[in-house]
């Protein structure tokens, strides 16, 4: 690539980006996606502890190969690599799939996922919609030949014998001694499918999975979701007219969901029954458990305003019968670790949203509370194992809102006990049915992501076994990145400064923003950083503010934002002031800001109603009008229309179009399926009419992720052009 001079005034502190020798990294970071490929993921321990399964690709191929970990010997091998199924062919990946990784931000090739036997003797793996079994005792490899291709979401019955997907709209079932396929279900209607999650579910709930094995494999719950009466959008390749486009079921505010029921079926075919409860008050279905034989099928199911929910236990009539009802006045939070029996059947793990923080719960087979497992002070944040051999639960925690770490408390009560304790952002991986291998993966802002592999024995406690070999590319630098509370409110705040920073100097300042629900931009974890650090270094002091609304702060924090979206910029502006206060090095008279999705809405409505603060704008893929968006996400947040107009209205970008007079630059993929490419052009016909200038760069093609890396390097450097010219102004 041409090398590109973005020169700008000396005396604001911004230097070229030729002075940078940030081609290469962008280069790299593209091409590495972040320097992530070559990392090891989905890590997975067998039952009896010896091997630990991972997923990992070349340090630039984004091509992901089978991996076996020896505990005893910290020896790592090959076990599968997608070359040697596809055998000079091309991976073909279907529609459904391609959506079903959209939704899970999945953009890497080969193996996507892979399933292990409880007993870890067999490896269920699917490539280019055909399945695979690998026998673990000498490797063997054999395919399964279904009728039903491509297969969707397999996943093995409890005792490994028979394999379930879903192919088109109807669920099967494949008997690996037998080698006979059985057909489930049959959906005679486009609009009905039969186990797989619902847009809403897949995209908003955490819940991909959409059938569920009884645990003594002869039957199967599944969803049926009919889409008949939901608005059909359809994505088309602009660039490519002659492509048929992709219709999705895309349910927006106060219109038609999908109606969802769950029915069980045996795996030998037959009717289906389908369980009761009441739909018209509870119409959606966001998480279903069926995992203890002493234990019942159990629904988390949530009414449409969310600020409802129920856990139902359902009887072998199809009955249910209520566990825990909840109810907040703004709104509920959903935890898709939870519930969790025990094997006992006797009682089970439940979180509750509703108090000051998020706390675990143990309750007893009728849904009575027995006691809290975890305090506000570890800030619960999802379930991660259940032993009930030791009587001992393991969950994460954020006890300080930019970290996350692991913790492990008794069922029988007590203080939990803190695992990880390097700082930083960990994620523990472990077994289902076994708990004496788990897998810290953990990174920090000035250190790679590592994963390390522990060994647990009750009384003698952890000890380290080794740790997951990456081939990753290490990034050129990581980030000098501070991290403080500022302001009145105690915001927390990231802030990056050049590597050549001069205290005596005053430098302009870019925000890098996301300030919506669920997501943290203040993290201790080198990913974002490493970004902040490269634009840092073109001259300029970048930022990043959590404000409310973001996660890790609270109940009341969080539902700040409840009934206006627009409000998130208020406290973008507190957080820079109390910086700018604070750091006399921070140029507060040229700010620019950038993020993408909500960042991108946040971007919008900064130099549409802030433009006293901010100067200049680049955003990527914004919510527009969220009458536009889906139902789940923002009914949640905004409630419900047409009751609730006054709220849409005051958080639609369309509103303030007439106040824009900064620079402003808009990026959108034509295909994106979740931000769809028209809530753009709506913002860019608004501001013609309005006649206020603006610049718009459409990515033909690309959906939400941009995982081209040429396009991704030019795209970040055309971004910071933008920013940097702006600021010069």
């Amino acid at each position: 690539m041409k090398t590109l001079a973005l020169v700008l005034l000396v005396s604001g502190g911004i230097a070229s980006a030729a002075e940078t020798n940030g081609d290469q990294f962008l280069r790299d970071l593209a091409t590495t996606r972040n320097f992530q490929l070559g990392r090891p993921m989905r890590a997975q321990p067998t039952a009896d502890g010896k091997t630990v399964l991972f997923l990992r690709s070349q340090p630039r191929e984004p091509l992901n190969t089978l991996y076996a970990f020896d505990v005893a010997t910290g020896q790592t091998r090959a076990l599968l690599t997608p070359e040697q199924l596809l055998k000079g062919a091309e991976e073909k990946v279907s529609a459904a799939e391609k959506a079903q990784r959209e939704r899970q931000r999945i953009s890497t090739r080969g193996f996507s996922h892979f399933e292990l036997s409880d007993d870890g003797a067999l490896i269920l793996v699917a490539l280019s919609g055909k399945l695979y079994l690998v026998r673990r005792a000498d490797n063997d490899v054999t395919e399964l030949k279904t009728g039903a291709l491509p297969a969707l979401n397999a996943t093995f019955s409890p005792d490994a014998t028979k394999v379930a997907y879903v192919h088109e709209r109807d669920l099967y079932v494949y008997d690996l001694k037998a080698k006979r396929e059985t057909r489930l279900t049959r959906s005679t209607d486009p609009a009905i499918s039969n186990g797989l999650a619902e847009f809403v579910a897949q995209e908003e709930m955490r819940r991909v999975d959409g059938f569920w094995w009884a645990p003594d494999g002869r039957a199967l719950a599944f969803e049926e979701a009919d889409n008949r009466g939901v608005e059909v959008l359809t994505v088309s390749d602009v660039a490519h007219p002659e492509h048929p486009g992709e219709p999705t079921f895309y349910p927006r505010p106060g219109k038609a969901n999908a109606k969802v029921r769950v029915g069980i079926v045996a795996v030998g075919g037959g009717a289906a029954r389908f369980v009761e409860w009441d739909r018209d008050q509870y119409p959606y279905l966001t998480r279903v458990s069926w995992r203890e034989a002493a234990a019942p099928l159990t629904l988390v199911v949530q009414s449409r305003d969310e600020k409802k929910l129920e856990v139902l236990a359902v009887d072998k009539a199809g009955r249910s019968r209520v566990l825990v009802e909840e109810h907040d006045d703004a709104w509920l939070d959903l935890d898709p670790t939870v519930p969790r029996w025990l094997p006992d059947g006797k009682a089970f793990l439940w979180s509750s949203t509703v108090a000051d923080w998020p706390v675990l719960q143990l309750r007893d087979a009728e849904g009575k509370l027995v006691r809290a497992l975890s305090t506000p002070a570890e800030n619960y944040g999802g379930l991660e194992h259940v032993d009930a051999e030791h009587r001992v639960v393991w969950f994460a925690g954020a006890p300080s809102a930019p970290e996350r770490h692991g913790f492990r408390v008794s069922l029988d009560g007590g203080a939990p006990e803190r695992l990880t304790g390097e700082p930083g952002v960990h994620d523990l991986s472990l077994a289902r049915r076994a708990h004496a291998v788990w897998i810290d993966t953990f990174g920090t802002s000035a250190a790679a992501v590592r994963s390390v592999v522990h060994v647990w024995d009750g009384a003698k406690g952890d000890r380290v076994a080794g740790e997951l070999p990456s081939v990753a590319v290490t990034p050129p630098f990581f980030a000098k990145e501070e991290r403080v509370r500022v302001g009145a409110l105690n915001y927390w705040a990231a802030i990056v400064r050049p590597r050549n920073f001069d205290a005596k100097k005053k430098y302009p300042v870019v925000v890098d923003v996301y300030a919506g629900p669920g997501v943290q931009v203040v993290r201790a974890a080198a990913g974002p950083s490493l970004m902040r650090q490269w634009m840092a270094d073109h001259g300029v002091i970048v930022v990043a503010i959590d404000g409310r609304g973001t996660p890790g702060r609270g109940h009341d924090w969080e539902r700040f934002i409840a009934g206006d979206f627009s409000r998130t910029i208020d406290d973008q502006v507190a957080g820079l002031q109390a910086l700018g206060a604070r750091y006399p090095e921070m140029d507060l008279g040229h700010v620019g800001i950038t993020g993408w999705s909500f960042g991108g809405y946040e971007s919008v409505l900064a130099v549409l109603k802030r433009g006293d603060v901010f100067h200049v704008a680049a955003a990527g893929a914004p919510v527009v009008d969220w009458r536009d968006y889906d139902t789940h996400y923002t009914e949640h947040y905004l409630g419900v229309l047409p009751e609730n107009k006054r709220a849409y209205d005051a958080s639609s970008l369309l509103t303030y179009v007439s106040k824009l007079a900064r620079p402003l630059l808009i990026v959108h993929g034509t295909s994106d399926d979740n931000v769809y490419f028209f809530h753009t052009l709506k913002l860019a016909e608004a501001l013609f009419r309005a006649g206020k200038p603006f610049e718009l760069l459409p990515l033909p093609g690309f959906t939400h992720m941009v995982a081209d890396a040429n396009v991704k390097e030019q795209l970040h450097t055309r971004i910071m052009k933008f920013l940097l010219d702006g600021l010069r102004r």
